[in-house]
């Protein structure tokens, strides 16, 4: 979802509402360059939104806009038959307003622990660790009677590594230098749409 389907990364958002931008702006970025383990940087950015109010928080992340092109790639890729899945390290706070946005078949992310109205600092979740996105993503594919070699795949960070390495094709989107190396096809124009020739060449 992050910096993909939609043009923001949320706990940067919500690192801004916190007054805590900088310090975890530091960490995404050594994270997503494949420079400190993703697990690791999760649980340290989130531990330093504790005491920030769900109603910031929501704010905050209500407002981030979709990548150009959202719509129109995911409503290409449904007409065409495909199922969809987003797959994020993000929050509920802000995947459940997107994926019903865009129509998601599948939705999988994070969730921030909350106490008393405010953020506890902690997140739990099916993608808290450095590979989980593998593995969400081959319980989806087992559950459509598909291997993950006939997936195409779209992600943007060293975090989308190991899906990159089992999916059958695999689209770099505003990515990371370290995620193209994985990549089939490096898109670079910041909008969607680009990606539907990719995909219609592949049909």
């Amino acid at each position: 979802m992050d910096s993909t389907l939609i043009d923001a990364e949320t706990i940067d958002e919500l690192a801004g509402a916190a007054d805590v931008a900088k310090k975890v702006a530091d960490i995404t970025d050594l994270a997503m360059n494949g420079k400190l383990d993703y697990g690791q940087a999760l649980s340290e950015r989130v531990n330093l939104l504790k005491g920030l109010s769900l109603k910031e928080a929501q704010d905050a992340v209500d407002k981030m806009p979709l990548m150009p092109g959202a719509k129109e790639l995911v409503k290409y890729v449904k007409d065409a038959g495909y199922k969809t899945a987003m797959v994020s390290g993000g929050f509920t706070l802000s995947t459940d307003r997107i994926g019903k946005l865009l129509d998601m078949d599948y939705v999988f992310s994070n969730e921030l622990i909350v106490n008393d109205r405010h953020l506890t600092g902690e997140v739990t979740g099916p993608l808290t660790r450095q590979n989980s996105k593998g593995d969400v993503f081959e319980e989806i594919a087992r559950q459509n009677g598909v291997k993950p070699d006939e997936c195409v795949v779209i992600g943007d960070g060293a975090n989308d590594i190991c899906i990159f390495e089992k999916a059958g094709y695999s689209i770099a989107f505003n990515s990371k230098e370290i995620l193209r190396e994985y990549a089939d096809v490096v898109v670079t124009q910041k909008d969607l749409k680009a990606v539907i020739p990719v995909i219609q060449a592949l049909d």
